[in-house]
């Protein structure tokens, strides 16, 4: 590992080809803001249809079934409920998720030092996943609330609008615990999910790099690397699926108004484990692996237009 430290000191920040410095980490907030809120707000009939077979199971049974039966009582804008919130809170979500991550990793592999960096490479990615995570969801929180709480509430009974549907949140922050009452669940959900999205993600792109495109990363072409990039995060997103499924049924569960006042255990309990796990799983899968192929390729093409250099390597 090279460095470019006058006192000959190891730093991250300077081991790759492109330093390190605020400039980068501007662009890597840039890219994480455009691939998460472009990718999720391109989802939304998909969240509709996954979040209503969660909280009503008996009539939304079958993803295809589920889709049909919001088209039919509801026409075609029944399956974008929930658009304006889901592209706003993610774009957020995703400028934090994916920048303060550049800056964590960083962080943490100086605090390790180059030996440990080597060593423990998997734990420096699972601990500035985690910590990016935890202020991401800070951001997203009020509009994950309000967006589930548009896309699962009976027609006519909340407003469907972007500005009126926060403004009926705000007056009713009592009933809906808005804007941060679905935070502990959203971290249980997201940090478990982002540290599964990125570690796999990593891992599965140092697999390729050592075993399958062995030469150096920087020999292949950029359209070689981006399809690496896009195949590393769909795998990595069926497993995140998995792993924060339940924790997304509780957060669909709790927009429920006949959930008013319950509490988190309270909800788990009452569902059942294996309802948590599995109802709307499928769908997710389909989902979430999409989402996070298509949000690291997004991510890593803004990168690589804004001279930077492709996520991971050997």
């Amino acid at each position: 590992m090279s460095h470019l430290q006058p006192t000959g000191k190891w730093d991250a920040r300077y081991i790759g080809i492109v330093p390190h410095d605020s400039t980068y980490y501007a662009k890597c907030l840039m890219g994480g803001a455009l691939a998460c809120g472009l990718t999720h707000a391109a989802m939304t009939p998909l969240d509709v249809i996954k979040c209503n077979m969660q909280v009503n199971p008996a009539k939304y049974q079958r993803l295809w079934p589920g889709l049909a039966t919001v088209l039919h009582e509801e026409g075609s804008a029944g399956i974008w409920k929930g658009f304006g919130p889901t592209f706003v809170g993610y774009t957020l979500q995703g400028s934090f998720k994916y920048g303060l991550y550049e800056i964590f990793k960083d962080l943490y592999m100086n605090l390790a030092g180059e030996e440990a960096t080597k060593k423990y490479k998997p734990i420096i990615w699972i601990a500035g996943s985690a910590s990016a995570e935890f202020f991401a969801d800070i951001a997203l929180c009020p509009f994950e609330m309000t967006k589930v709480k548009i896309q699962t509430s009976p027609s006519g009974s909340f407003p469907i609008a972007f500005g009126a549907a926060l403004t009926e949140m705000r007056r009713r922050r009592i009933e809906t615990r808005y804007p941060f009452g679905s935070l502990g669940p959203l971290w249980t959900r997201q940090i478990p999910y982002t540290m599964a999205k990125f570690v796999f993600f990593e891992g599965i792109v140092q697999q390729f790099y050592t075993h399958i495109f062995t030469a150096p990363k920087e020999t292949y072409s950029k359209l070689t690397q981006l399809g690496i990039t896009f195949t590393s995060g769909y795998l990595a997103g069926i497993i995140c699926a998995v792993v924060s499924h339940p924790a997304d049924t509780v957060v669909s569960l709790m927009g429920k108004t006949e959930n008013k006042g319950k509490s988190v255990g309270t909800i788990a309990r009452e569902t059942g484990i294996v309802t948590l796990a599995t109802k709307g799983l499928g769908a997710r899968v389909i989902m979430i692996g999409t989402l996070t192929g298509f949000q690291w390729w997004i991510y890593d093409t803004c990168k690589t237009v804004m001279g930077l250099e492709t996520t991971g390597g050997k």
